[in-house]
């Protein structure tokens, strides 16, 4: 090598700088990732939520005052809703469709709570089977 040419490249300590700065930024935006994804989650069950009290209302009015003995009487035909839709409760439950019935509050079973109990305040009621925390500190039956 002749005298004051330069050769070009990156030196080794430039190289673990980058790798350096790369860590730092994954351990940054990773975290952030995964809770953007719990908050995709707790959004889509409320949207669900917001379909199916819909689709109960709709059947409410096309009944003329009754309200359906399942939620699966709100997918026959496709009328009201194709299928019960899932609820998602991330960290807690797996993806349900599931429902429970004949019940007053929800009993953390995932899925689905809905009040069929005739005579009850709150028959016609659906909520989400989870007595667990969102990412706001809600508690999901409070939707």
């Amino acid at each position: 090598m002749k005298a004051g040419k330069k050769t070009s490249g990156f030196t080794l300590i430039e190289l673990m700088i980058v790798v350096a700065i790369i860590g730092i930024l994954a351990a940054i935006a990773i975290p952030k990732f995964a809770s953007l994804i719990r908050k995709s989650g707790e959004g889509a069950s409320k949207g669900n939520l917001g379909s199916i009290r819909s689709a109960l209302s709709i059947y409410y009015g096309d009944m003329e005052g009754q309200y359906p003995g399942d939620m699966s009487a709100l997918t026959v035909g496709g009328k009201y809703l194709a299928n019960v839709p899932l609820a998602k409760t991330p960290n807690y439950h797996s993806d349900s469709s599931a429902e429970t019935t004949a019940q007053t509050s929800a009993n953390d079973g995932g899925g689905w709570m809905y009040n069929n109990l005739t005579g009850d305040p709150n028959l016609g009621t659906v909520l989400v089977n989870c007595t667990d925390t969102d990412t706001k500190n809600s508690i999901w039956t409070t939707y």
